[in-house]
């Protein structure tokens, strides 16, 4: 009997967790993403504000293939899914499959507002992560030969939409940037002439925790320094300010969109299924397709209902049912069937400034020093290879006891516009 084809499309959280169930299962196992490097996209943040450098959350995915037997990675850009004919259409060519996983994950939703789009940054790959960091590094070079004092204040502004996780978390290690490294760097620019304004358009900050967590993450930010504006909706966005709902507007050359995610473009190349809110492609309780039992879609593409509504899209539901579609596959080569997927919450943290998190987990909520140990151990858990953790470790103690941070190079002299051509480069389909 022929080995079975096995096809991974993509190598985010959900793909690389089924490649390694299964790796070494019997099957031809073929792995494709348009990079060649696994990246742990939730301190891509940290790349962006000098904390740590590019190469310590990504990890060659050819090394860890060429550890697993009968498993090939291909990189090439997906261009669509011929369901009916079993076959991935790439760049480069067909890939046919007898189990196909789609795992091509999420791309920043901008609701439509071509204006912020084109003059915002984003956080979902490296070199996004370089380019902004370039930028809020240009903004205090910029404003530190500025004589305009308008100018100057535009300058100093950095607007970040979004009170979730990511925003949270760069508000503050921006923030931290700034007072400890950044104010030394540039002594003839004052503290207080820096203004980071968090913006959310719910009436909190994190709106998945407990509203004990939700208040002190908002307090703990205001006491260092990060103006927040809640209920409010931003309409457009220039070059120099961004536009509210309600008329007003801030003068900024720094606009970060964490507002929102959408399903790759990818999943609009698919025929014949449902979708869901934000594009996700609706799946079955065993996270295959209806009309295609033998094709599972995981991660933020999958629209999977839980509780009354859909799983949220977050790394834990990607990984969760990157193991289910994995041994989904492996039941059926045996003939058998699993029970359907079912998501277990571990709960859910976010990282403010040292020494200062939150975190629910099982029931429990917690904040303060005890959530901030519990978020550096658990992401130096979920980073891949020795060096990495290594690295990120090193740094982040570096960091602690000395507040510093030494990944503050400009890697570019490029004007604005042109950055933004570099970054939107890097949204193509997963």
């Amino acid at each position: 009997m022929a080995q079975k084809r096995v096809v991974i499309a993509g190598m985010g959280f959900g793909g690389l967790r089924a490649a390694k169930e299964l790796a070494g299962s019997g099957v031809e196992l073929t792995l494709v993403d348009r990079h060649n490097y696994h990246l742990f996209q939730p301190l891509l943040y940290q790349v962006a504000t000098a904390g740590l450098e590019q190469e310590a959350i990504a990890y060659p995915l050819r090394a860890l293939t060429r550890k697993w037997d009968q498993a090939t990675f291909v990189m090439a850009e997906i261009v669509s899914i011929n369901l009916s004919g079993r076959t991935v259409v790439t760049d480069g060519g067909e890939l046919p499959y007898d189990y196909l996983v789609i795992a091509a994950g999420s791309r920043t939703n901008f609701f439509g507002m071509e204006s912020v789009q084109q003059n915002s940054f984003d956080l979902k790959s490296l070199a996004q992560a370089e380019v902004l960091r370039n930028h809020i590094l240009i903004m205090f070079e910029r404003a530190s030969r500025e004589r305009d004092s308008t100018i100057r204040s535009a300058l100093l502004t950095f607007v970040i939409v979004g009170g979730g996780p990511t925003g949270v978390e760069f508000a503050g290690a921006l923030r931290e940037l700034i007072v400890y490294v950044l104010a030394k760097d540039y002594p003839s620019i004052a503290t207080e002439e820096t203004r980071i304004v968090l913006v959310e358009a719910a009436d909190s900050l994190l709106t998945a925790l407990p509203e004990k967590l939700r208040l002190y993450a908002a307090e703990k930010l205001r006491n260092m320094g990060v103006e927040i504006q809640l209920q409010a909706k931003v309409v457009g966005a220039s070059s120099e300010a961004v536009e509210f709902s309600d008329g007003s507007r801030i003068a900024s050359h720094t606009l970060l969109w964490s507002a929102g995610v959408a399903a790759s473009k990818l999943a609009g190349t698919l025929t014949g299924v449902q979708f869901g809110s934000s594009g996700r492609v609706v799946v079955q309780p065993d996270l295959t397709l209806a009309e295609y039992p033998d094709v599972f879609v995981i991660g933020d593409m999958a629209c999977c209902q839980h509780e009354g509504g859909a799983l949220p899209m977050m790394a834990p539901v990607a990984i969760q049912q990157g193991v289910h579609a994995a041994r989904a596959i492996k039941a059926s080569l045996r003939g058998e069937t699993l029970p359907a997927f079912r998501y277990f919450d571990k709960g859910a943290m976010a990282t403010i400034g040292k020494s200062s998190a939150v975190a629910t987990a099982k029931g429990f909520s917690f904040s303060g020093y005890l959530a901030w140990l519990a978020w550096l151990l658990l992401h130096l858990y979920y980073l891949i290879g020795f060096r990495n953790r290594a690295v990120v470790m090193m740094s982040w103690t570096y960091a602690y006891w000395f507040q510093d941070r030494q990944i503050r190079l400009i890697t570019t002299n490029r004007r604005r516009s042109s950055q933004f051509q570099e970054k939107h480069i890097d949204q193509r389909v997963a």
